[in-house]
């Protein structure tokens, strides 16, 4: 077994298998511990809060879309209707999640999911060299460029995170 086919065995089978149609070789790390929330993904990996990506599910006018965050960023919901030109915005739930994604909240990727949705990615993803991503499950991360992590999940870049007070 290659380097690249032992990490993606880490990886979620769906989302590996996004990752070897892109023809990504990423290294999938897993943790013992769960890396659900950002906050435990930055534990766990030794990185700052800002350079965990959130794949966040909303629900715009009935049609899921998918945010990318930072994650030491919230996602101001009037700044998305507003981006969409929807009329109502609101976080989506975990049935619709799993549904629009084929994954759980907490280990939802920005790519490889089971359906093709809208995708806004936060300018402040930017601000880093290296990123670090779900793989699909709450154990697993990865690690990628925001620049290629957002092109691959067919983001467009916009500013969309809760301005400070």
């Amino acid at each position: 077994m290659s380097t690249s086919d032992a990490t993606a065995a880490e990886a979620h089978p769906r989302f590996a298998e996004a990752l070897r149609e892109l023809g990504l070789d990423v290294e999938v790390r897993r943790f013992p511990e769960a890396t659900r929330t950002a906050a435990e993904a930055a534990a766990a990996i030794g990185c700052e809060l800002s350079e965990i990506v959130k794949s966040l599910i909303f629900e715009a006018d009935g049609s899921p879309v998918l945010v990318l965050m930072d994650g030491s960023s919230r996602v101001d919901v009037e700044r998305v209707r507003a981006e969409l030109g929807a009329g109502k915005v609101k976080r989506a739930g975990a049935d619709l999640v799993r549904e629009t994604t084929g994954y759980a909240i907490g280990g939802v990727p920005p790519f490889g999911h089971r359906t093709k949705t809208r995708v806004l990615a936060d300018r402040g993803l930017l601000d880093h060299g290296v990123v670090w991503a779900a793989a699909g499950t709450p154990h697993t991360v990865f690690p990628l460029d925001p620049t290629s992590l957002i092109g691959h999940a067919g983001g467009t870049v916009v500013d969309v995170r809760e301005q400070s007070k």
